[in-house]
């Protein structure tokens, strides 16, 4: 493993070696945001940067703040796995990863340190201005790999990430019942959220039918904007959240 020097200035460096170049000289224009999902923070740290895990991300962010880069954000971080965002299927090409020392669902959902979240909204800050990644393009796990991926969960204080200038987001709409949509549904309705989950960036086929990977792209986005109920049904909380966040991205204002 070879020694560089850290991109961003608050970061130590302790190499791994899984990385390549970036397809088609892609340059990042997103951050994707991950929990570690292990008891322990240095085993997380110490399995990234092995080459038998075939895993890594650019940065590592400790409880207590510390920040470590693993991989130069110039090369292409292997964290993503499949996954796709608004027709991107090579996201590590085009992605900055974040591991997060979190034990995540496995242990429970704890919180996330203060000092932790400042460094992570320092570092998302830093990266965000050299790259120039939109608000938008800064995501978790789940919501390009949803289903397969629950990361970074949500306990992730995203609006605190938000009001520190990262990120995107809205108040979610408040739930207060009425009309809602399910697994087994199908309709124009139906039709409607798929579109609207799609034009946001999710990968969802829009057919009408309320099914399994329906089901799991909701979970998802409720995950990120609506964490205090992740059941999957679309109710009009979800649903109004969802188009709220659409008319306040400027490609969509008119939606």
């Amino acid at each position: 493993m070879t020694l560089f020097t850290a991109d961003y200035a608050g970061a130590s460096v302790m190499p791994s070696p899984n990385h390549g170049e970036r397809a088609n000289g892609r340059k990042p224009d997103m951050i994707l945001l991950h929990y570690t999902g292990m008891g322990s923070a240095d085993g997380a740290l110490d399995w990234l940067c092995r080459e038998e895990s075939q895993v890594s991300s650019h940065y590592f962010v400790h409880e207590d703040g510390r920040v470590v880069q693993l991989v130069p954000e110039a090369r292409r971080a292997w964290h993503a796995g499949k996954s796709c965002w608004a027709g991107e299927t090579d996201i590590n090409s085009c992605s900055i990863g974040i591991e997060i020392a979190n034990p995540g669902h496995p242990g429970g959902l704890p919180g996330f340190p203060d000092p932790q979240i400042s460094a992570v909204v320092e570092l998302c800050r830093d990266c965000g201005s050299r790259w120039g990644i939109p608000p938008e393009r800064v995501l978790g796990h789940s919501d390009v790999a949803p289903i397969r991926k629950v990361d970074p969960g949500e306990n992730f204080p995203w609006q605190e990430l938000h009001f520190a200038g990262v990120g995107h987001w809205i108040d979610p709409t408040q739930i207060n019942g009425g009309r809602f949509f399910q697994y087994g549904e199908s309709g124009q309705p139906i039709e409607a959220l798929q579109s609207m989950l799609s034009l946001y960036g999710y990968d969802i086929e829009i057919t009408g039918n309320f099914c399994e990977r329906t089901k799991g792209v909701v979970e998802a986005f409720q995950r990120h904007f609506r964490p205090s109920l992740v059941d999957g049904i679309a109710d009009f909380s979800t649903i109004d959240t969802l188009h709220r966040l659409l008319k306040a991205l400027p490609k969509y204002s008119h939606v």
